[in-house]
């Protein structure tokens, strides 16, 4: 079970990691990022670049909602979207936020005025990463429970999001991790389509999309691009005005699961990948770096750069550490007490 609790560390971790190599580039154009993954990432000189004014290891609030979620799990003692969507109020309404997502902003907004968890989603059309980014931790959390993973999956994103493409992007993302956690060697096949099972459960549109990654998979980055990044996109000029992949949930869920499956077994050239097309790359980074994490573990991630983890000077990586391995001791007792 030591290798399981690695796993839970490298899941968080990886997802704070991706995030923060990501942030600097964050809405930029392709040719700067594949720049910036050449000649900066692939050259060991990763932490060379930040964004003011905020120091390299800053995360975003992929990340910072990860955590919160993951909080509430410990505090708690199970998932509580009650308790997760006052996190989510707090960590807003004490301007903590980094980059904050207007869907997201919007139902926190009305959260912080009183409007119940189950009712404070940002309604259809509005179909953003909101809910995806954050969703890892229900992957750690209910590896080994499908139904309860896609439960509690559809109920945190929705606590933001209502489109039901975001609750199915929510399902994508910790549905990864679990199956990552699960594994010790990736089946492609078996992944992608277990994968598309459990999203299809919410939404079956987003689901074809899914199973359109063993297509994917066989091509370049520079050629998948060009269809992940158009992937359920229909005369929305908000996203197709993106160079690279766009904050829409379809797109950028679809790219981070890509980016993993195309190197499972090297974390940072799953980053590099996840990064490479431009656009929104510190949610891609830290969706794709949390699947890879949970895959192999805290110690495939550089410990150099993961020391370098901040939050405007709070919840580095030894605190973050500690959060993952509570985390993992709150599992183990809930199974204990399920077992006896």
């Amino acid at each position: 079970m030591k290798y399981i609790r690695d796993r839970f560390s490298g899941c968080i971790i990886g997802q704070c990691l991706g995030d923060a190599l990501g942030f600097p580039l964050e809405g930029h154009p392709s040719t700067e990022c594949k720049r910036y993954v050449e000649g900066i990432l692939k050259r060991g000189r990763a932490g060379e670049i930040s964004r003011p004014p905020y120091p390299f290891g800053q995360y975003t609030d992929d990340s910072q909602l990860a955590r919160e979620l993951l909080l509430s799990y410990v505090s708690c003692g199970g998932f509580n979207p009650e308790d997760y969507a006052g996190r989510i109020a707090v960590i807003f309404k004490d301007g903590l936020i980094v980059g904050r997502g207007r869907a997201t902003e919007e139902a926190a907004l009305r959260l912080i005025n009183g409007t119940p968890w189950y009712k404070a989603g940002t309604p259809p059309p509005s179909a953003g990463n909101g809910s995806a980014m954050r969703a890892a931790p229900i992957g750690l959390i209910f590896h080994d429970n499908p139904e309860a993973l896609i439960s509690a999956a559809h109920d945190q994103g929705r606590i933001t999001h209502q489109d039901r493409r975001c609750s199915a992007g929510a399902v994508a993302i910790a549905g990864s991790v679990a199956l990552a956690i699960r594994e010790d060697r990736i089946d492609t096949h078996r992944f992608i389509t277990c994968l598309s099972e459990w999203v299809g459960l919410i939404d079956r549109g987003f689901a074809s999309h899914i199973l359109r990654l063993e297509e994917w998979l066989r091509l370049t980055p520079d050629d998948a691009v060009r269809s992940i990044s158009a992937a359920g996109i229909i005369n929305n000029k908000q996203y197709v005005r993106w160079d690279g992949i766009s904050p829409f949930v379809i797109c950028s869920v679809l790219w981070s699961v890509y980016s993993f499956l195309r190197s499972p077994d090297d974390y940072w050239e799953t980053i590099c990948t996840a990064i490479y097309p431009g656009g929104d790359v510190d949610t891609t980074a830290a969706m794709a770096g949390a699947i890879s994490g949970a895959y192999n573990g805290i110690q495939a991630i550089p410990e150099h750069l993961a020391h370098r983890l901040t939050d405007n000077g709070r919840w580095g990586f030894e605190e973050l550490l500690n959060l993952a391995r509570r985390a993992y001791e709150v599992k183990m007792h809930q199974e204990g007490k399920r077992r006896s």
